[in-house]
């Protein structure tokens, strides 16, 4: 009794016979860490209770391709072409020699003010992404001990490791997009990441763990990634790998080593039931049978795709096919029922109104998350299992009548009311301990604007600001 909570609602989806189900009227007890009961009663003793009456108590969201950064996706959504805008470097700014554009402190402070992001709306584990378009090269230790840090503090649960690569894009005048490396720097960075893996792995009590971050897959080398797969083996930790998502990709990656993507990651022999894929929208069937017969998991970002025109074709025939698809947030904001929602949308899209239902999506939120991390404790409210939990208010929601089909119709991130990861509450009626939200918002913006400032210096041709970024309607004058 000593400690228990037990937690009521309207809606309690639990897990059973591997599968979520749903109780109306539901109750959940934790018991420190871990869940000790679900179901629709309880007979034992509880030192508290907190009804949150009409609500969906639900397993906490798992988010593979979190977004741990101020968003500079959207700064393209309607200012293109991307090497015209400051999303690729220009040869001029690489031979001028590229800079940090944020510095230490403020990387370290867009690490927790998104980690706030992230559990405001229901993500309990994150495995944390940025762009390195704003970067001298690649991610540092540095802002990793930061994020660690920040992790602890604020309760998330967190898969950490700094980004590395061989190579990256530059752009000439007249949009022609190559690939430059260095090979050696991208091999100390992986040396680095894998010292800070073996220092963290399962600290926190264990919800801070290491995972291997080398980035897009044309701005790395074969040598690279091959030692990764073995380091990341040996640990039996997760390595994600963004592929197949754009056309730019594609033609580098077949003049490099003449193949498609994940094509290229087979023949290397580094795919792997380990290695996470985002995005997939450009992949080909033979791809996806290459991630099905090595038992990847492809990282579904619906959201991002979709602000770009692109989807994934299909889920529902990816999923049929055996592949394991969790889903990843990738750009702002990080609210995973909207990416829920639009990956609903985009598979009907794609395959027909009766093509996915919405429990499909669910579970990529959830249970094939923890698949991908080889975790059956999370991504479900089981006995046993940890106490983590997103509360999802549904007073000031039109309902249907099951609460799945309500949170894909009806409810958004800032429903999300409450909070509990590893039994511990870190978010209480929309409040996280120690996060002033108003102040950090100011905070996120002054950076973010200081940063559009600097985009100039890394645009082809370094027009003004006021060419990069056009407005959508004249600027009206007195």
């Amino acid at each position: 009794m000593q400690g228990r909570t037990l937690l009521s609602a309207q809606w309690v989806i639990g897990y059973r016979d591997g599968r979520h189900v749903v109780y109306e009227n539901g109750v959940v007890v934790i018991d420190g860490t871990e869940l000790l009961h679900v179901g629709t009663d309880f007979d034992g003793g509880v030192a508290r209770r907190i009804d949150y009456g009409a609500a969906v108590i639900s397993p906490g969201f798992i988010d593979l391709d979190a977004l741990s950064d101020l968003d500079t996706t959207i700064l393209g959504y309607d200012n293109g072409p991307a090497w015209k805008k400051g999303r690729v470097w220009p040869e001029s700014y690489v031979k001028r020699g590229q800079y940090e554009m944020y510095t230490p402190e403020e990387l370290a402070f867009q690490k927790r003010h998104a980690f706030a992001q992230l559990i405001r709306n229901g993500i309990t584990t994150a495995l944390p992404i940025a762009s390195l378009f704003y970067r001298e090269w690649g991610e540092t230790v540095a802002e990793f001990e930061a994020a660690a840090a920040a992790a602890e503090d604020l309760g998330l649960r967190v898969y950490l490791g700094p980004a590395y690569r061989t190579g990256g894009q530059v752009t000439d005048e007249t949009g022609n997009i190559r690939a430059i490396f260095d090979e050696a720097r991208g091999l100390a960075g992986l040396e680095d990441a894998a010292d800070f893996a073996q220092r963290i792995d399962g600290i926190a009590g264990g919800r801070i763990r290491a995972m291997f971050a080398p980035d897009r897959i044309e701005t790395c080398t074969e040598r690279l990634l091959q030692r990764t797969a073995d380091i990341a083996a040996e640990m039996g930790a997760p390595v994600r790998q963004h592929c197949s998502q754009s056309l730019v990709e594609l033609r580098l990656v077949r003049e490099q080593h003449g193949c498609a993507p994940i094509e290229w990651l087979d023949r290397i022999k580094v795919l792997h039931p380990n290695w996470l894929l985002p995005h997939g929208t450009q992949a080909t069937q033979a791809e996806f049978d290459k991630i099905a017969g090595a038992g990847a998991t492809l990282v579904h970002c619906p959201l991002v795709a979709a602000r770009h025109g692109g989807m994934l074709k299909s889920f529902p025939k990816v999923r049929a096919m055996g592949i394991n698809i969790g889903l990843g947030t990738d750009t702002h904001p990080a609210d995973m029922i909207l990416n829920m929602q639009i990956g609903m949308m985009t598979a009907r899209l794609a395959g027909g109104v009766d093509a996915i239902r919405s429990e499909a999506m669910f579970d990529a939120a959830t249970l094939c998350g923890a698949g991908a991390l080889n975790r059956p404790d999370l991504g479900r409210l089981a006995v046993g299992a940890k106490a983590d939990i997103a509360v999802i208010d549904l007073r000031h929601t039109l309902q249907t009548p099951d609460p799945v089909q309500t949170l894909m119709t009806s409810a958004s991130g800032r429903d999300v009311r409450d909070v509990w990861i590893d039994g511990r509450r870190v978010m209480a009626d929309g409040l996280i301990p120690g996060v002033d939200q108003t102040a950090d918002a100011a905070l996120a913006q002054a950076q973010f604007d200081g940063l559009i400032a600097k985009y100039p210096d890394r645009t082809a041709g370094h027009p003004p600001v006021s060419k990069i970024f056009t407005p959508s309607y004249e600027r009206a004058t007195p």
